[in-house]
């Protein structure tokens, strides 16, 4: 039943990923580009992960898989916030954007 059920989970991860890339592709304009992709990756990493848990059986294996899912959510949250600033700096954005 857990095979079941991680195997399940990393089928929807997968499936929000390739969301994610669908909406990088097709989505007009950087912002909705961003939007796309790191919201639907963080869920998708974090299905993933949890799938990948089920699956490993071991708390220190599911305590390394949540340490790396937190830190590609750092490193995607900061990543999108420089792009986005970039991105309004250069529309003439909010001044603000100015560094």
């Amino acid at each position: 039943m857990a095979a079941v059920v991680a195997w399940s989970l990393i089928a929807v991860g997968s499936g929000f990923f390739l969301a994610g890339t669908v909406g990088l592709l097709r989505f007009p304009g950087v912002f909705s580009r961003l939007h796309a992709l790191t919201k639907a990756d963080n869920v998708g990493l974090g299905l993933l992960v949890l799938g990948l848990a089920i699956l490993a059986g071991s708390p220190w294996t599911a305590l390394k898989l949540a340490v790396i899912w937190a830190l590609a959510l750092l490193a995607g949250t900061v990543s999108c916030h420089l792009i986005a600033r970039y991105a309004l700096r250069e529309q003439g954005g909010r001044e603000r954007a100015e560094p």
